[in-house]
């Protein structure tokens, strides 16, 4: 099989973490007689510098024409000084909306020979963390519109969230669905009792939930949810919550299982082709110093092969090859433990490869 993969590279340590997760690519492609052919697409940072845009359309149609979407990461504080519709993370927005990518998927799964990186006590994380957060992508107050204007002699900014029944509907579908392929729990996370947006949705979710008798279906707050994520994060099986607050929840989860830099994440709209990336920043601050470490988007990768082109027994090759050099005891920087083996990304990489 021969598939063409749209790769953004990106900025800060993205073109080293993508490097290493092609090199994975690659071997399992090799492993299982399938051909990968790759094709740049600037974006971020690196695409305003030569283009003067986060997003050119030469990018973006090469995303479009393209199987798959594989990205590494993008922004950095060399371009905090942009307009506010020319910052570096404006091009994944447009992208994201471009491709009809609705959904975001992220797993926030503990891997056993981690433990010890996670950061809740000893007797919450021998409980387990294997939880899908699936976040609506394009829509709510990062979508709305936006304005800054004087009122009574002060600055005044306004950012509007809204949502449609079918954007929810569209989200809630996905979540259930995931849900039948995991342990069918579904908490659909939200601000009923502030927000008309969240009373919608709510309502919208109980709806949908009528569609898919077997997967049981509660309702939590979100400050709540912030809370339940560190209090007991074995209790959840799969949360569904709009754009604003699955960020935010979402990042909190990938932290509770060790490392954000572990987490691979997935956009998908109604179609096969979506964009996996990392879950992590661009980290300027160690680009180029091969101190990243590459296994989120090494896993990302898994995840497209997995998602886009319904290879599971090559992600799952790659899965096994992650699992294995940890077992050995090899660890990147964020995830150094006592005993460990301290290895970079490029090594990593190299690891990984050998054992697919």
């Amino acid at each position: 099989m021969n598939k063409t993969i749209a790769v953004i590279r990106g900025d800060g340590i993205g073109p080293e973490i993508v490097a290493e997760a092609i090199l994975a690519l690659d071997a399992a492609a090799g492993k299982f007689g399938h051909t990968f052919t790759y094709q740049e697409a600037p974006m971020g940072g690196c695409a305003i510098d030569q283009f003067g845009v986060p997003l050119p359309d030469s990018s973006l149609q090469t995303c479009l024409n393209a199987d798959s979407v594989l990205l590494g990461a993008v922004g950095g504080p060399k371009w905090d000084d942009q307009p506010s519709a020319n910052r570096p993370e404006r091009g994944l927005l447009k992208l994201r909306s471009a491709m009809g990518l609705y959904t975001n998927l992220r797993p926030a799964r503990m891997f056993a020979d981690l433990s010890a990186a996670c950061p809740l006590r000893a007797d919450i994380a021998a409980r387990g963390i294997d939880f899908m957060v699936v976040r609506e992508l394009i829509g709510g107050v990062y979508f709305g519109s936006h304005s800054t204007e004087e009122k009574n002699g002060e600055p005044v900014a306004t950012d509007i969230m809204s949502y449609s029944e079918h954007e929810i509907r569209r989200i809630a579908h996905v979540a259930f669905q995931t849900a039948r392929k995991r342990r069918r729990r579904v908490t659909s996370v939200d601000k009923a009792n502030v927000l008309d947006t969240s009373r919608l949705w709510r309502k919208t979710v109980c709806s949908v939930a009528e569609e898919y008798p077997d997967v049981e279906l509660r309702h939590m707050y979100v400050d709540n949810a912030a809370m339940q994520l560190v209090r007991d994060p074995s209790q959840f099986d799969v949360l569904v919550t709009e754009n604003l607050f699955g960020d935010i929840l979402s990042d909190e989860a990938s932290q509770i299982t060790g490392s954000i830099g572990m987490i691979p994440s997935a956009s998908a709209g109604d179609g096969t082709r979506g964009l996996y990336e990392p879950i992590h920043g661009s980290a300027p601050d160690i680009a180029g110093q091969d101190k990243a470490n590459p296994i989120g988007t090494v896993l990302a990768a898994a995840m497209m092969l997995r998602y886009a082109f319904d290879m599971n027994a090559e992600a799952e090759a790659i899965e096994d090859a992650v699992n294995t050099v940890l077992a050995d005891g090899y660890r990147c920087g964020d995830i150094m433990d006592e005993g460990s083996t301290p290895v970079g990304c490029r090594e990593m990489g190299r690891l990984i490869c050998s054992r697919i």
